[in-house]
């Protein structure tokens, strides 16, 4: 017995001379994201690019003010711009919605100029490309502006996050509640790429599944300019609901069409699956009236959003899109992520994201092993001119859809690191 007592002093005494951040590094280690001593940066700078839409029809909601927003998170960090004492820097660069331009962007950026991670990636079929690129080079995909479901479904993989909304989360806010209010009967004005295929398919699958049912559809070559034909097709098909699966100029287009021929304010209700806050302000109040839509972050929704977001118009001169918020948000919660774990690895960074809670004043959720990022979504109702009190105050925030409703449950999921 006195033998037993005499180890335990000894350990308590050698438990007691471990100096305090030693002890604290030997609980991070245990818990798997213990920070070295000497932190593993490759290359000694942590590099950002922001590969994005500069001039087509995305350019509005993504574009400049993605870079803006990724410079923001990066300032907002760290006054002097680092990281474990390492430098963070940010390049940017126009993918005009091309894959193979995309893919080869991303491939110079790693292999030259040692990029780190890649993030915003407007255009679904730049998103996948790059995303195989960053799974080959074993770097990180943070998506904000792509919409299409696969990149977390089917064609997933453990170096990508899908940051801000997919084409399921939309269909489930808007479709929904559009099925519900008694507008059963849908026609489709698709894009025809990846991502207005997803939209709609996803789309029609909640319709269906809440009670409705798609009585026509057709497909526009994107971009286009005139949507007459499309539009007059969908009109005489009788639909209760015309639904738009496109974005950015070509939704802001139909919209003005749609209101030249008279659908807007008919019995017929006009619903884009995909709507930014800035085709609002393009369409105007007048013309974007009475839409319902769903999104994943709106500028004027609380105290923290709206203190950032004029944050962000004093630079952008104009307010920050889901996509930019989505932006900022991938960024900071990245820097996060190399901080606690003392590396910029792909692994060990992706390990610690989908391992810790998000809460950053502008979403708050979990990134789930698909690579989701799940968090709550809005369903908007644009507001009529007189009842909006300063400019940008675009929305009524009739709901709030809730994470777990607003993201593919994982049993219905395909994608390969699910069923890991």
């Amino acid at each position: 017995m006195k033998l037993e007592s005499t180890k335990k002093t000894t350990r308590t005494k050698h438990a007691n001379a471990l100096r305090p951040g030693l002890i604290t590094a030997a609980i991070a280690l245990a818990c798997g994201f213990g920070a070295p001593a000497n932190a593993a940066v490759s290359d000694d700078v942590v590099k950002i690019g922001v590969l994005t839409d500069m001039s087509g029809t995305y350019s509005d909601f993504t574009g400049q003010g993605a870079v803006i927003a990724a410079r923001m998170a990066v300032k907002d960090f760290s006054k002097d711009g680092t990281v474990l004492g390492k430098k963070v820097e940010v390049v940017s660069a126009d993918h005009q919605n091309k894959a193979d331009i995309g893919s080869e962007i991303a491939r110079s950026w790693i292999d030259r100029d040692k990029v780190d991670v890649i993030t915003e990636l407007v255009t679904t079929s730049v998103a996948l490309a790059v995303m195989d690129v960053v799974a080959q080079k074993n770097r990180i995909a943070l998506v904000s502006g792509a919409a299409s479901l696969p990149i977390t479904n089917e064609r997933c993989n453990a170096n990508t996050v899908h940051w801000v909304y997919d084409s399921y989360g939309l269909a489930a806010g808007t479709a929904k509640a559009v099925v519900k209010s008694g507008k059963k009967n849908w026609y489709f004005i698709a894009a025809d790429y990846a991502a207005g295929e997803a939209m709609m398919n996803g789309a029609a699958q909640v319709v269906t599944a809440s009670g409705g049912k798609v009585v026509g559809s057709t497909k526009h070559p994107f971009p286009s300019s005139d949507f007459s034909s499309f539009l007059l097709s969908a009109q005489a098909s009788g639909a209760d609901v015309i639904a738009l699966a496109n974005g950015g100029q070509d939704t802001i287009t139909a919209i003005k069409q749609a209101a030249e021929f008279g659908i807007t304010g008919s019995k017929q209700t006009l619903v884009p699956i995909v709507l930014f806050i800035n085709d609002v302000h393009a369409l105007g109040l007048q013309t974007a009236k009475g839409l319902t839509l769903t999104e994943g972050f709106y500028w004027n929704r609380d105290d923290k959003t709206r203190a950032w977001s004029r944050r962000f118009f004093e630079q952008a001169k104009k307010m920050p899109s889901m996509a930019h918020a989505g932006v900022y948000s991938s960024v900071m919660n990245y820097l996060k992520a190399v901080e606690k774990t003392g590396s910029d690895d792909a692994g060990v960074v992706m390990k610690y994201l989908k391992s810790t809670p998000i809460d950053d004043g502008l979403f708050k959720g979990n990134i789930r092993a698909d690579g989701k990022f799940a968090h709550d979504m809005l369903l908007l109702e644009v507001k009529k001119p007189s009842e909006s009190t300063e400019p940008w105050d675009y929305y009524h925030v009739r709901a709030v859809i809730p994470a777990s409703d607003a993201a593919l449950p994982l049993e219905k999921s395909k994608c390969s690191l699910v069923r890991q």
